[in-house]
């Protein structure tokens, strides 16, 4: 598997992380290999934009979608 290494990390970030890896039960190894797994398993914004602008098929168009959630705020 392969290694990463992370330099000149501040003690204060350290620290933090090292009593939430011990919150866990976990080595600080441990716990960020898990929260490196999590963070890329989320998609970024520019994924998830990328994704939005490949859908075809929509028949509402940006102005009627703008126009229609005014309406359904309170207040309008």
């Amino acid at each position: 598997m392969p290694n990463i290494l992370v330099r000149d990390v501040p003690d204060d970030v350290h620290g933090a992380l090292q009593r939430r890896a011990e919150q866990r039960g976990q080595s600080l190894q441990q716990y960020l290999a898990s929260e490196l797994s999590r963070l890329v398993e989320r998609p970024t914004a520019d994924e998830v934009l990328a994704r939005a602008a490949r859908r075809t098929g929509g028949t509402v168009g940006l102005d009627q979608a703008v126009a229609d959630l005014a309406t359904e705020r309170p207040g309008s």
